[in-house]
């Protein structure tokens, strides 16, 4: 019935300008941060997110304390929402003398160098395209899956250990989703090449414990508490730990301090060497994980998608 509540909305008549505060007011979660953004005052926004609530039927918005969260109904619309406004934004292109539709490419991986590798190289085929929109976004799986599927995000590479792995598929089947294997590997340690540990012959889990160990601060896996995760993929014996969230800071802290280590999925040469790191495999880590690629079932693979995920397969092929 939401479905059909909406379908009829889209072929009412519309105010594409409501519709653009609705998605500005989402984007914000504020009433008040998305007029400002929008330059138009708040009871004027406020009165058309009212009337768009109206003309649709269906209640976009619950208001509170903390802000303008989604309804269950409201995250549907967004989803169109944001979708009908790029198509506006195309065709506006065609017509507005360029001629040419603007191409996009959108996807969330994880904190991983080869796929950055690879992403930087996929970069130089932009040089032809007269318009282009490129996102990419470094996250954990679940919101990569979600961006997917609520964010309009066309795709997404997660990662899990291979015990995951039924549990994954499972979700994904049930949420009619693509998927492929990209590689699957162990961790390795990373460390500055003046770490005591870097010139070691064999390096034991009780071995790290006299160190810093940089990891990430978001894993996730979505039927357990995160605390569960994180116990499940950081070792009780190391007793200090930085957490970081993006991968520029976890190398300036490698290379600037030789007391830190951190696990990471192999790392290129060129980018070990301008760090000054190195590499080291851990005999006694022998858990496996799995890089996956995914995307909505009935998506079709554009000219920008493939030159990507070339590059990201001659990356992994270096690596692995």
């Amino acid at each position: 019935m939401r479905q059909n509540r909406i379908s009829k909305f889209w072929g009412s008549t519309m105010n594409l300008m409501h519709i653009k505060y609705a998605v500005e007011v989402a984007n914000e979660g504020s009433i008040n941060k998305a007029a400002e953004k929008l330059y138009v005052g708040q009871p004027n926004l406020s009165r058309a997110i009212k009337e768009l609530e109206a003309s649709l039927g269906v209640k976009i918005f619950e208001r509170s304390a903390k802000g303008m969260g989604l309804t269950s109904d409201g995250e549907t619309f967004i989803r169109y929402a944001k979708t009908i406004l790029r198509q506006v934004d195309e065709v506006e292109s065609i017509f507005n003398g360029s001629g040419s539709v603007k191409k996009r490419f959108s996807i969330s991986v994880p904190r991983a160098s080869y796929i950055s590798d690879a992403f930087a190289r996929f970069s130089h085929s932009l040089t032809n395209e007269a318009e282009a929109e490129i996102i990419y976004k470094e996250t954990n799986s679940l919101r990569a899956i979600k961006n997917i599927l609520h964010e309009d995000y066309k795709l997404g590479i997660i990662r899990y250990a291979e015990n995951y792995d039924k549990y994954f598929k499972t979700m994904l089947d049930e949420k009619d989703m693509q998927y492929e294997m990209i590689t699957e590997f162990s961790y390795v340690l990373a460390m500055s090449r003046d770490n005591p540990l870097a010139s070691a012959e064999k390096i034991t889990f009780d071995a790290l414990k006299d160190y810093i160990e940089i990891a990430h601060a978001d894993p996730y896996v979505p039927s357990l508490p995160l605390s569960q995760v994180r116990k499940e993929e950081l070792p009780d014996n190391i007793g200090r730990r930085i957490f970081v969230f993006e991968r520029a800071s976890q190398f300036e802290l490698l290379s600037e301090n030789p007391e830190t280590f951190m696990w990471v999925s192999p790392i290129p040469q060129k980018l070990l060497d301008r760090y000054d790191l190195v590499q080291i495999p851990c005999e006694e880590n022998k858990k496996i994980y799995k890089d996956i690629l995914i995307y909505k079932r009935d998506y079709k693979l554009t000219v920008l998608d493939k030159a990507f995920i070339d590059e990201l397969c001659k990356s992994k092929r270096e690596m692995f």
